[in-house]
């Protein structure tokens, strides 16, 4: 299990900025975060899915079972007005999280008709500060 973690800062009127971190090949990664504090997911735990988005056009981190809410997803923004609930990262933070998702997407392949198999996948820790 890949674990990404979300440190929020407090709320700075409607931007809440933080940082998004998991490891990649043995090393640590860690990227800004941009949320806005109006349409704030609650701070948790929560399976992340790498599935398509209708309104990207490709794939991107989908959070899932966000209580009340759907297509919460990580991508690229740099205002607290390009997300309504989803979590905004930088294009460095987007292109690692692609390999992260990469590398499970691939070991989940490799691996499928082992006897003893257990897909790997991504959960996401959102916390404040």
């Amino acid at each position: 299990m890949r674990t990404i973690t979300l440190i929020r800062q407090p709320a700075q009127g409607n931007a809440v900025h933080g940082t998004l971190s998991f490891e990649l090949s043995g090393k640590q990664y860690s990227f800004p975060s941009l949320e806005n504090a109006d349409y704030l997911i609650p701070a948790g735990t929560y399976k992340v899915d790498y599935t398509w988005s209708p309104k990207f056009k490709k794939p991107t981190p989908e959070l899932v079972e966000v209580p009340n809410r759907t297509g919460i997803r990580i991508h690229r923004g740099t205002i607290p007005e390009h997300s309504q609930g989803c979590i905004l990262t930088d294009v460095a933070g987007i292109s690692f999280l692609a390999i992260l998702f990469n590398q499970i997407l691939s070991y989940n392949d490799d691996h499928e008709n082992d006897k003893n198999y257990e897909p790997d996948s991504a959960i996401i820790a959102i916390s404040q500060a």
